[in-house]
């Protein structure tokens, strides 16, 4: 059911247009890129910070208050430009395995965000100018920088494919892994 309608979605003049448009898929591609490398740079700034290896004279609070608002518009902007080339190729993106692990580890990156920010950010007046914050700060930070690694090289991987399901035989577990409807019984 999912497969069919992906399939629908691929097919819809609008999927079709901007996957053949020899500007704006580049172009929508291109503004990812640009939005993933503010996002990641202003995030792994502050997981620096956190991790007390760069920074260590500016407060957290004050680092936090000048990078989070563009760490938000990169986020944004890079959700928005996923999502359209996630729509130009939606089968193949849903049956690639690198963009299945991409997903899971950014799922994984978004809770760790939301512990941090509910949990020990809070507290952050209290060790804003501590060269090393507290543990929970540090490993949120070492947390965030290894899931946002893992997103960029597996997003990039995205682009071969090496395990795509028209490319048979594989292994029955990349076919399961890949969802392949070959192999997977």
């Amino acid at each position: 059911m999912i497969e069919r309608f992906l399939e629908w979605l691929g097919d819809t003049p609008w999927s079709v247009a901007l996957l053949e448009s020899l500007y704006l898929w580049p172009l929508v591609e291109s503004t990812h890129v640009l939005a993933l490398g503010l996002f990641v740079g202003t995030t792994a700034m502050m997981d620096l910070r956190l991790l007390g290896i760069a920074f260590p004279t500016v407060p957290v609070t004050a680092f936090t208050k000048r990078l989070l608002p563009w760490t938000r518009i990169g986020f944004a902007v890079m959700m928005v430009t996923g999502l359209l080339l996630f729509y130009s190729q939606p089968l193949r993106y849903y049956h690639n395995v690198f963009f299945r692990v991409k997903l899971v580890v950014l799922i994984l990156a978004g809770l760790n965000a939301a512990v941090f920010h509910r949990g020990i950010h809070r507290s952050a007046p209290g060790w804003t100018h501590d060269d090393k914050p507290p543990r929970a700060a540090r490993i949120a930070g070492a947390v965030s920088l290894a899931a946002w690694a893992l997103v960029v090289v597996t997003g990039r991987l995205i682009a071969y494919n090496w395990f795509d399901c028209d490319l048979q035989p594989q292994p029955n577990w990349v076919n399961r892994l890949a969802g392949c409807p070959l192999g997977a019984e």
